[in-house]
């Protein structure tokens, strides 16, 4: 039995429709589960290289269907995370403003349009099923933690009209003891406070590792205004209130400093969240008597209160995976109807999510090669002892290797690798690579069989290799890595287990021979502008625009070689299919009018590029087959013009609104990128 699940919304990478979302939110995904097994598993940001993408799956589809050698109609189901009625009615509902939608009769019809304008087949109506957001986001983790019971919580912004649910999971009989509407929604509250500190959606983690540089009692009475506790685990948000915090402090400026009010804002927000879920799970606990939790929804990805919880003793085992949010609601809603066609399938604990593209070693070289004008490429006689060599000698490394991680978490095949003694390291990764906050905390692998040598893991809980709990480091060890050490002494861990990543493992075993620690430093590869890293090309790029020292690509070394303008007009440049090129006639002033060239965005008008009209010149002519060199020929500029174009090429090419590569890409099933 194959079931195809499927996340996010109904418009084309490239339309500019903005059609209404029908309830479908964020972080597309595709995951293609066979008898109840993930065998391959993708988020569309990965192929459109669109962060947080909400465009319909096709990419990610297309990637399943294509590695499994299927086709649609090959399929016994595709199950979408939103329920029938629900969608149905919000057809309906937009329709009066999106008159194109109300050519379908009902979302079925509506599905069946897509799949055959996107992927060329039309799906039997019948195939497509439907489950509740909330239920994707419960099954994804219930079904992944090997439980065969177990109170499950779901929480996040909404999702069919509901913020959270609580479920007495019995086998795989799921009693719903609780939903909390939209006004209680504990991801709208987060995100009301945070916009005070700057922050907007997507942007919970960073206040997350906010929080701990302040001091939550300073505000706690303020932020308790905005939500009450009532009996019998029950709770309700004061969502009017929140504007009280004008009262406290304008809100942040983007690029404006942090004062200490926003550090002691953010923890006095850290403790309000984790004192509603802590008074839900403890009712909910104590009623049902479950010693196990899983945990799923965007606000389950928040580690801190997760390490919270299992700190406590309230659960002996608790099990969020790291595809947490909507993302994961492709392989719940998979997960959900595969038991509900196949009442037999046993219950299998899931340890990795290794699902996504896969680095082939034997055309590893051949890709590299192509980059030959800006690197240098060695094959390693031992990949490990000389990867960690370089570690130790300081140096800061990207590193692919397998098949990339499904969900938003690098778990050691698209990271950035650093020694975690090194407490330089944090500026260094933070301000040269990923160009993000100076505060930002970067995770720990460590071996899975030496965890508690170095962090205070609870009970009996040893894996933990989903990066979802935040521990303590042990005191004795925090001065001695600093690299991984928050500033209140914990760490957001990922156990690595040999069976699951033998690469991985391999490398901190060796660099732990030589240093004693077998512990590496880890963060996603990518920098600001982009998701983590899915291809060969994609590693090269974002290593040819970072300051990474290395990049690591199955047994190959790749080392950055002097490049500079000349370089870089020789590359072919092409436009992502998400990017929309403008020249606009305006007036500048009451009395003048002006033309004005920028490249923006389709899906989020707010990242808009100012261009000179030479670059806009050259955008517009280019097709994905001459050079940027070639083009500024053809179009006859001047050397001022050229000079011009290479100044701005550089910057639009690490914000990834353009595409440079060596060579002509080639259109496949995957979409050029």
């Amino acid at each position: 039995m194959v079931v195809l699940g499927v996340t996010g919304g109904i418009d084309s990478i490239f339309s500019m429709a903005m059609l209404p979302s029908t309830g479908l939110g964020h972080d597309s995904s595709a995951v293609f589960l066979k008898n109840n097994e993930a065998v391959c598993a993708i988020e569309e940001e990965r192929l459109s290289r669109i962060k947080h993408t909400n465009k319909f799956c096709s990419s990610a589809t297309n990637f399943c269907l294509e590695t499994t050698h299927k086709t649609l109609a090959d399929l016994d189901a595709i199950a979408i995370y939103a329920s029938e009625s629900f969608l149905n009615a919000k057809l309906k509902e937009f329709g009066l403003s999106a008159s194109g939608l109300s050519f379908f009769s009902d979302i079925k019809h509506l599905y069946q349009f897509l799949f055959e304008k996107e992927l060329g087949i039309l799906v039997d109506r019948d195939k497509f099923r439907f489950v509740n957001h909330h239920l994707a986001h419960a099954a994804s983790s219930y079904y992944l933690s090997g439980f065969n019971q177990s109170l499950i919580l779901t929480i996040d912004g909404e999702g069919d009209d509901v913020s959270s649910i609580v479920i007495d999971a019995n086998g795989k009989d799921f009693n719903i003891l609780k939903t909390k509407s939209v006004a209680d929604s504990l991801g709208h509250f987060y995100l009301k406070v945070i916009a005070f500190l700057g922050y907007k959606d997507f942007d919970e983690y960073k206040v997350m590792g906010l929080a701990p540089y302040g001091n939550p009692a300073v505000y706690r009475e303020t932020l308790s205004r905005f939500y009450e506790l009532l009996p019998e685990g029950d709770y309700c948000i004061h969502a009017g209130r929140i504007l009280e915090m004008y009262e406290i402090l304008q809100p942040r400026g983007r690029g404006e400093a942090f004062t200490q009010v926003h550090r002691d804002i953010a923890a006095a927000l850290q403790e309000a969240l984790e004192s509603i879920v802590f008074h839900v799970l403890r009712h909910y606990q104590k009623l049902t008597g479950h010693t196990r939790l899983v945990i799923s929804g965007g606000v389950g990805q928040n580690s801190s209160m997760n390490g919270k919880i299992l700190y406590s003793g309230l659960f002996e085992e608790v099990f969020v995976p790291s595809f947490a949010g909507d993302s994961g609601c492709a392989y719940g809603a998979a997960a959900y109807v595969a038991h509900q066609l196949q009442p037999d399938l046993p219950f299998k604990k899931v340890t990795h999510a290794y699902w996504g593209t896969p680095i082939n070693d034997d055309k590893v070289a051949a890709t590299l090669a192509v980059w030959q004008g800006f690197v240098s490429v060695e094959k390693m006689a031992d990949r490990s002892e000389q990867v960690s060599d370089l570690i130790i000698d300081g140096a800061v490394v990207g590193w692919v290797q397998g098949r990339s991680e499904f969900g938003p978490r690098a778990l050691g095949n698209r990271s950035i690798i650093a020694d975690p003694r090194v407490a330089s390291h944090k500026e260094t990764i933070n301000a040269m690579i990923k160009m993000r906050e100076g505060y930002r905390p970067f995770a720990p692998s460590v071996l899975a069989e030496r965890v508690r040598d170095f962090f205070e893991v609870p009970g009996k809980q040893e894996d933990f290799p989903f990066m979802s709990f935040v521990l303590n480091v042990k005191p004795e060890w925090r001065e001695q890595l600093p690299a991984i050490t928050h500033v209140d002494g914990s760490a957001r861990l990922q156990t690595v287990n040999e069976a699951d990543n033998p690469r991985y493992w391999e490398l901190i075993e060796a660099f732990g021979s030589k240093t004693g620690i077998p512990i590496l430093l880890n963060t996603s590869f990518n920098n600001n502008a982009e998701p983590i890293v899915d291809s060969v090309d994609d590693a090269v790029v974002c290593y040819l625009t970072s300051g990474l020292d290395y990049l690591v690509v199955g047994d190959y070394l790749v080392t950055k070689k002097a490049w500079g303008s000349e370089s870089l007009s020789r590359l072919i440049v092409t436009l992502p299919k998400a990017a929309v090129l403008n020249r606009e006639d305006r007036y500048v002033s009451h009395a003048e009018r002006d033309f004005s060239h920028f490249l923006l965005w389709n899906y989020d008008t707010s990242r808009r590029y100012p261009l000179s009209e030479a670059c806009y010149k050259i955008l517009q002519a280019a097709d994905g087959r001459q050079s940027v060199e070639e083009l500024m020929f053809i179009l006859g500029l001047t050397a001022g013009e050229r000079k011009q174009i290479l100044d701005e090429l550089p910057g639009l090419w690490s914000d990834r609104v353009l595409v440079l590569h060596p060579y002509p890409r080639q259109e496949s099933g995957l979409a050029a990128r």
